[in-house]
């Protein structure tokens, strides 16, 4: 084949070939095509110059598409550097959902979970609130949104002004965040385990972290993949930023919903974000005697618990505020265990002991298998009135608590806890409903004394966690002693006669 010059037409072409790669690989390393020196074309191409541009051009185009192939299909989010920085309590910055009216009553429960030398938080009003000593959160007033549409028909309007608290506190650009967490002001927060729990995830990728209602008729009305705000959820940095920035679009397109959980929901659907579930968080859609529930909990850690001033004191014959204070004690001793279930047995005088540490042990005559005493007891009763205790449907498996008392195990109530050096002793005291015959086992006991190491649990452990062992110290009349530890490689929780 015979040698053609070139054409100016060609040349181009070659030129802009070149430039085009050239761009595109310095854009994504840093270089310069100044420094490449290959943007200037010679006026003439003999057959030796064409064969050494074409291998230069050929060369660009495969370190092109090596060097971009990954850049195409990474998400635009920062490279995470969690594992040299780990996650601390002073990396979350929460948002409390107030009122003028609710926030004075509301402020005991906010204390027991606030630290201002550890927490960072603020409280969102409608309006100035009176100024505090420090042990509640800052208040910040949120800004007006009469602008924005309410449709519901008999809903609150402050669910946009609480809603738009993700954007508010996102705008306030606070240094060195790596997640918010949204509450309410009745909602107990659990920060050491929201910390634990948190690190598990990448706050540099898109996460939207919290968990549904107990109650399946509540799921129904509003979502299954919703996280309900009241027993709260939180956001990764990198996904706040952007929902902060398209919210209010998102607010005027939802005006028809009822909550401000179902707006952020909404918009963060809007953004292609699904829920992570993490059932910890609790938004307790419930009323009456939390004990089922608590004495049961899931091996995952306790995050949260809301609607408080809906249930019944989780400790007898003390106020609220001080049975939340009481197990508080033990979450500032030991939080990674708090309400942890562990189940041990006595073959000899055939019992089983059933521990929900920091709160309550239930001592059973004879032989109860251990996903049995998983399941929930029925003391609650639904959120909504209106349904019939008996029709209600819940979002666990459940068993029924026997209205005799003479028919329900004994239990013994948390009183104390003592940590010295990592052991944390713990001392339950019997509670009495009713003078009952019971097995001359348990007929004089009236103490359980509890010892255990405190937990304390690595990510990897997080993701895959292993109930604990105990064991019962023999010889028991008055007082019994329970030892909790790791369970053997294959050991079997269960009754071995």
């Amino acid at each position: 084949m015979s040698w053609k010059k070139p054409t100016k037409r060609r040349l181009s072409f070659f030129k802009r070939t070149i430039r085009y790669l050239c761009l595109s690989f310095s854009h994504s390393h840093a270089l310069t095509c100044s420094k490449m020196r290959l943007i200037t074309l010679p006026k003439t191409l003999n057959p030796s110059r064409l064969k050494t541009l074409l291998l230069i051009v050929s060369f660009l185009f495969i370190l092109y598409l090596l060097f971009n192939r990954h850049n195409c299909h990474a998400p635009p989010t920062i490279i995470s550097r969690a594992s040299d920085y780990p996650l601390t309590r002073r990396h979350l910055l929460f948002a409390i959902a107030s009122s003028s009216k609710s926030w004075p009553r509301r402020k005991p429960y906010l204390r027991l979970w606030y630290s201002p030398n550890s927490t960072r938080a603020f409280a969102f009003l409608d309006s100035v609130a009176a100024s505090d000593d420090g042990t509640v959160p800052p208040v910040v007033v949120s800004a007006d949104t009469s602008k924005f549409p309410y449709t519901f028909r008999g809903g609150l309007r402050s669910a946009i002004r609480v809603a738009r608290a993700v954007k508010e506190i996102v705008d306030r650009d606070e240094k060195d965040v790596r997640w918010y967490v949204f509450g309410d002001d009745d909602t107990v927060f659990f920060v050491d385990n929201l910390v634990k729990t948190l690190a598990k995830y990448d706050h540099a990728r898109w996460f939207y972290v919290g968990s549904n209602s107990e109650s399946y008729e509540q799921n129904v009305k509003y979502s299954f993949d919703m996280a309900f705000g009241g027993g709260g959820f939180a956001i990764s940095y990198s996904l706040a930023k952007v929902l902060a920035r398209v919210l209010d679009s998102c607010l005027v397109r939802y005006a028809h919903l009822y909550g401000s959980d179902a707006r952020v929901f909404s918009c963060l659907a809007e953004l292609g974000v699904g829920l992570t579930h993490e059932p910890g968080f609790h938004q307790v859609d419930m009323r009456g005697n939390l004990f089922g529930m608590l004495s049961s909990h899931p091996l995952s850690p306790l995050l949260s618990l809301h609607h408080l001033d809906a249930v019944e004191p989780i400790f007898p014959n003390i106020s609220r505020t001080q049975a939340m204070g009481r197990l508080f004690e033990a979450v500032n001793a030991d939080p990674a265990r708090i309400l942890q279930q562990s189940v041990c047995y006595d073959p000899s005088n055939s019992l089983t002991i059933s521990v929900a540490w920091g709160y309550a042990i239930q001592v059973f005559d004879g032989n109860e298998s251990l996903p049995d005493l998983l399941s929930l007891q029925r003391t609650f009763t639904p959120w909504k009135r209106s349904i019939n205790i008996d029709a209600s449907h819940y979002m666990f498996k459940m068993r029924e608590y026997p209205k005799d008392p003479c028919k329900r195990p004994v239990i013994f109530f948390l009183e104390s806890v003592i940590p010295d050096k990592g052991v944390v002793w713990s001392y339950y005291t019997r509670h009495v409903v009713k003078e009952c015959v019971r097995p001359s086992a348990v007929k004089n006991l009236k103490h359980i004394k509890v010892i255990s190491q405190m937990l304390e649990l690595d990510i990897e452990q997080m993701k895959a966690p292993r109930r604990q062992c105990c064991n019962i110290l023999p010889s028991f009349n008055e007082s019994m002693v329970i030892n909790i530890r790791q369970c053997g490689v294959d050991e079997l929780i269960s009754m071995h006669i």
